[in-house]
């Protein structure tokens, strides 16, 4: 079939197999094309198939040569219908690892169930014995809470009073006012449970009861902070909430890790594009002007450059990993550099519609919301038949 993009507001409903196996390509040369890491060798990605978790995984086999197993619920082709992005970028990522000889099979399903979680620990027994290090990078609106059979939906909403700024609708660049009313103690609660550290501590907890942890094993989540001008609908808002309950389940992971002198990580990230930013009001404004500043300043980075330098940089230096005084991994230092910030907000004080082309990048902000689903990939024929029954390797 032809696939083109096809929108539903900040959602795109068909993702292209080419676009996304030649998106993952060139995620995996930008690793290889900085040399090896001496890294982890038997990886777990919780959360594995876009984004941050995807990242991550190619990071992990491209760059230390691991074995991975990702987690992650995506949704497969039918005849006329294409999969969810992540399950074209997970295709294309075993095929290109297999072809490396590198280990790598995956697991689709709900990542909160036990029964994903005993499924995984199960694979890992057979094929691997045990991992070094857990990527726990999770994005779902809503969370089945495996004990109680509660279904949990996540808010963005602000805490204390109705907020009221400038947005951007990203497809039409029309700036515009948006106003948002204070989260109940319900919304808070929920994200919470949705968002916040108690699935990461649950995985922790079913992986060292089964024994299938190394030594000296390390597991990070992501997390972000953000600047002023986007704290009342993000750090302190309900999704605040889930971030600091996310940061604080790091120390409560840390303690029950120490028999096995393990230790667990927050990396605080930059603001970058995915499914979940561009549904936050407020955020994609914030990300076009943040984007042009960046550029300017030769300073932006994608998601794999700021997972490969995570990498590098702070977890795999031969020396203490450097944290804030938090106990949190900064890898967001480029975003939040005093002169990046102070330009942004200048800006901010300016954008409109019409001021908007000029002051920001919306250009380069919906061509990375594009290439979220395999669209707007240099290499890609979109006007030749695709074939969107696509497969994974290992999921039969």
């Amino acid at each position: 079939m032809i696939i083109q993009p096809r929108m539903r507001g900040f959602i795109c409903l068909t993702a292209h197999p080419d676009g996304a196996a030649q998106n993952v390509r060139e995620q995996i040369d930008y690793v290889t094309s900085n040399g090896n890491i001496d890294g982890p060798k038997k990886v777990l990605v919780i959360g594995a198939s876009t984004g941050f978790g995807l990242a991550s995984r190619i990071t992990a086999a491209f760059g230390s040569g691991a074995a991975t197993i990702g987690v992650f619920f995506e949704k497969e082709p039918s005849e006329g219908k294409t999969a969810s992005p992540g399950w074209y970028n997970t295709a294309a990522f075993e095929k290109f690892a297999h072809e490396k000889g590198l280990y790598a099979k995956s697991i689709n399903g709900d990542a909160f169930s036990d029964e994903i979680k005993q499924q995984t620990i199960d694979l890992i027994k057979k094929d691997l014995g045990q991992v070094d290090q857990i990527i726990y990078s999770l994005a779902s609106p809503v969370r089945l809470h495996p004990k109680t059979g509660i279904l949990h939906r996540s808010a963005l909403k602000p805490i204390g009073q109705t907020y009221t700024n400038k947005t951007v609708d990203f497809h039409t660049g029309k700036v515009s006012e948006v106003s948002i009313a204070p989260a109940e103690q319900e919304d808070i609660d929920n994200t919470v449970v949705v968002m916040g550290g108690e699935d990461w501590e649950m995985w922790i907890d079913a992986l060292q009861a089964a024994g299938v942890l190394a030594e000296g094993v390390t597991t990070i989540a992501y997390s972000y902070i953000g600047p002023e001008v986007t704290e009342a609908v993000y750090r302190k808002g309900t999704i605040g909430r889930a971030k600091d309950n996310l940061e604080a389940s790091a120390f409560t992971i840390t303690d029950k890790l120490k028999p096995l002198n393990g230790k667990g990580y927050v990396s605080v990230n930059k603001a970058l594009v995915t499914q979940a930013s561009s549904a936050i009001p407020v955020i994609p404004l914030y990300i076009s002007l943040l984007f042009k500043v960046m550029k300017d300043a030769g300073t932006h980075e994608g998601t794999i450059e700021q997972i490969d330098r995570l990498y590098r940089e702070r977890l795999y230096t031969g020396g203490e990993v450097p944290v804030d005084e938090k106990g949190r991994i900064r890898i967001d230092d480029y975003e939040m550099d005093p002169a990046i910030q102070a330009k942004v907000a200048e800006l901010w004080q300016k954008a409109d519609t019409e001021t908007l082309p000029e002051l920001g990048d919306l250009k380069g902000y919906s061509h990375e919301f594009h290439k979220l689903f395999g669209f707007e990939m240099g290499g890609v024929d979109y006007d030749k038949e695709a074939n969107e029954m696509v497969a994974i390797e290992s999921i039969k």
